[in-house]
């Protein structure tokens, strides 16, 4: 056995060791991205939690997997965890597997993550491809620091404050979104960031028809007006920039403001260009035109 800096190399352990829950990253598209380790683990875990037992009965075919597989996905996940903290006790291995990608991100897996933390069970992850960050070191957009939003929710008060909060953040941002709903979120995000925002939207990541398309999010709208979304789609959307010090004076932020809005503008993307421009915050602005309009 050779030596390393004069040391005997440590031997590895063997996997899967008892009582150890396993997350397990899976294809995004790409077959090939599945890595030996992640290969072996799926073929000698006790159980394998799955979201779609179909989907990842497909997979586990193509590698000869005879594992067996119990569906834990958000409709049913509270009432799986007793059964998978049982095997983990009785000193067996599970796998957590998602449809694609790494568990645990915008799924139930953070929960069961949690529950067996709680129970001192070992939980020890099989890195595998994630569209998030795959979609962000591709885009050119900056990624030394950035935020994950996933899919944004549905519920209308909570999806406007989170579209303004995401209008203001500086770091770069990723967030999900099915096709039949895309050019809702483009037009939204347009609203509220502007149409010169930078985005780059992946589709289809590792697989045969990926895709990036856009510089910002002007030209990414055009683009799905016209050619109808398919596939799956990952944004990332450049930052604001930093607004640290306001630019002018109040009284010659608020005469900006009346001139874009007599040329036409509506107040709301006036307040928000305005915004971009001075450094003073939009809904300053914006609640100091309403007082005027008010009087």
């Amino acid at each position: 056995m050779d030596l390393i800096n004069g040391q005997q190399p440590k031997k590895e352990r063997l996997e899967p060791c008892p009582g150890t829950l396993y997350i397990v990253g899976t294809p995004i598209g790409n077959l090939g991205d599945l890595s030996p380790r992640a290969t072996s683990i799926l073929k000698t875990v006790s159980l394998i939690a799955c979201e779609d037992t179909r989907r990842s009965g497909q997979l586990l075919k193509i590698i000869e997997s005879k594992v067996p597989l119990l569906s834990y996905h958000k409709h049913n996940f509270k009432s799986r965890q007793s059964q998978l903290l049982e095997i983990l006790g009785n000193d067996g291995s599970v796998a957590l597997i998602s449809d694609a990608g790494l568990p645990g991100i915008n799924d139930p897996g953070e929960e069961l993550v949690r529950v067996a933390r709680f129970k001192n069970y070992d939980v020890i992850c099989i890195p595998g491809p994630c569209a998030a960050t795959t979609a962000l070191v591709i885009s050119g957009l900056p990624s030394e620091r950035f935020c994950f939003e996933g899919f944004l929710p549905k519920k209308q008060s909570i999806r406007r404050k989170r579209l303004d909060d995401i209008s203001h953040e500086t770091r770069t941002t990723i967030i999900y979104e099915s096709p039949h709903q895309l050019i809702n979120l483009l037009e939204e995000l347009s609203i509220s960031c502007g149409k010169e925002r930078p985005m780059q939207i992946a589709r289809e990541l590792t697989k045969r028809y990926e895709q990036m398309i856009g510089k910002t999010i002007g030209e990414v709208l055009q683009y799905f007006i016209t050619n109808k979304p398919k596939g799956e789609f990952t944004i990332v959307l450049g930052g604001t920039k930093n607004k640290q010090e306001n630019k002018i004076s109040e009284s010659e932020a608020l005469n900006k403001l009346n001139r874009l809005i007599k040329l036409g503008e509506k107040s709301n993307t006036a307040a928000r260009k305005i915004s971009e421009e001075t450094g003073y915050e939009r809904k300053w602005l914006y609640s100091k035109l309403h007082k005027k309009l008010d009087k």
